[in-house]
């Protein structure tokens, strides 16, 4: 029978064990941050009705969901953790405490092109906060407060929080004659970032079928720069021309104040106009964030808030707002530009027990015993030379490897050789224990990634 080449879909990631041991990391540590902040774990099905997760998606989402028939089920692959949440809240309505903070972190599916830091498939990592009629702004200022501390307690130093506000954004369209094509201005303008302003220009020409002048308006608007300070003062010379706008301005106003109190950095977010979020359920303050030093990987964490995501599931208000973080493509840029630290220990274990006897009695004992006291354990029972239990110990990369010989057995002791220094010290299993457990809490006390 011929042999099938083993390869990987294009778009989808797969990590040797030390570069998974990182991710794994990562995600622990947003795990921690999350639920520091009174954030519950979620988990949703992969797969969903169709009907259910093309309800209110909008944008390109047709366009990139995978598709596919069961039988007679119309099925579809989640492409973002949102929709299904708002499904959730729906369905399960009268079980949840209002508000409702959950956090989950899974895969998701976007058909579209793979490319450099983009995949189609992902982690995200959300957190969200529903409301039952009402949510007060104070959680729009929150939400990114917690990103910028869960960036922080990463390692990460260098990046923005950019935040504007899609009831300013109507309100400037509407005071414009645009209302009808908002929408559509919107998503188009959402790919400055991506293609320039020229292209976008023409691009508000060619399809979304506006008067060259008004194109012009809509650039110039979203021109305005600054700092915080500056952009709020220039947004108030339009204060008084349209309702929705003098609303959306106020919102922003108060997010951006909150943010300071909250103790987000100046550095660490900035008003800008340009963001509006290609989504369509978007209908408040928005999010994006960018690392400073790649811009051109775009935005790796996003969001914002909506009033009427759930309308489509039950007549219930259910306002929220959330944020995720595109967990897999930040992974890819930090690995990429070698960022990620190599302190903490990414070895499958802590310690390698290695019997160099005939009865593994005693490394058995040795191993359990080491595992009682928290060590992660694994006991080598191979039938192998010395030199090919080292190299198997060399090549997953643990940190302690515990040797076991007549000696050792006799004395009733573990012989524990530090494998980056080469140190080797005798100990009883409980001091070997803890002689471990404070040589890795050194190694892993440093963050994800490098300072």
């Amino acid at each position: 029978m011929a042999k099938v080449s083993p390869r990987t879909l294009s778009g989808f990631m797969e990590l040797l064990p030390a570069q998974q041991m990182k991710m794994e990391r990562m995600m622990g540590v947003l795990r921690e941050s999350y639920a520091l902040y009174g954030f519950t774990p979620l988990d949703t099905p992969v797969i969903e009705s169709a009907e259910v997760l093309l309800a209110k998606g909008g944008g390109e989402t047709e366009k990139q969901i995978y598709r596919f028939q069961k039988g007679d089920s119309d099925l579809a692959l989640r492409f973002d953790l949102t929709v299904p949440l708002a499904k959730y809240v729906a369905q399960h309505y009268g079980e949840l405490a209002f508000p409702f903070r959950r956090y989950q972190i899974g895969k998701v599916y976007r058909g579209e092109r793979a490319q450099r830091g983009r995949f189609r498939e992902f982690y995200q990592a959300d957190i969200d906060v529903i409301g039952d009629g009402k949510l007060d702004i104070l959680n729009e200022a929150e939400i990114p407060a917690i990103i910028y501390n869960t960036f922080s307690k990463l390692g990460l130093r260098r990046f923005k929080i950019r935040v504007n506000n899609r009831k300013l954004l109507n309100g400037f369209y509407a005071m414009n004659g645009m209302s009808e094509k908002a929408g559509e201005i919107m998503r188009t303008v959402d790919k400055l970032d991506k293609i320039g302003a020229e292209k976008v220009r023409q691009l508000l020409i060619d399809e979304v079928k506006m008067l060259p002048c008004k194109a012009e308006n809509v650039l110039d608007f979203m021109a305005i720069c600054g700092t915080n300070e500056e952009v709020v003062a220039a947004l108030e010379r339009y204060r008084g021309m349209d309702g929705t706008f003098d609303q959306g301005l106020d919102e922003l106003v108060t997010v951006t104040r909150y943010l300071r109190d909250f103790g987000v950095p100046e550095e660490n977010f900035a008003v800008d106009l340009t963001i509006a979020r290609g989504l369509d359920y978007y209908t408040g303050t928005v999010y994006e964030t960018e690392m400073t030093d790649h811009p051109e990987i775009g935005s790796v964490c996003s969001g914002g808030r909506y009033d009427n995501l759930a309308e489509y599931y039950t007549d219930k208000q259910l306002p929220g707002v959330g944020i995720s973080i595109g967990l897999t493509r930040l992974f890819y840029v930090l690995n990429e530009q070698g960022l990620l630290s190599d302190e903490p220990v990414t070895a499958p274990c802590d310690a390698l027990v290695l019997p160099m006897t005939e009865d593994m009695g005693y490394a058995v004992a040795a191993a359990t015993a080491l595992r009682k006291k928290g060590i992660r354990t694994q006991l080598y029972g191979e039938k192998k030379k010395f030199k090919a239990k080292m190299g198997y110990a060399d090549k997953i990369g643990v940190p302690f490897a515990v040797l076991i010989g007549e000696d050792e057995m006799n004395d009733r002791v573990l012989s524990v050789k530090d494998m980056k220094t080469g140190e080797q010290v005798r100990l009883s299993p409980d001091e070997a224990a803890d002689y471990i457990a404070e040589k890795i809490a050194a190694m892993n006390a440093g963050s994800v990634i490098k300072e």
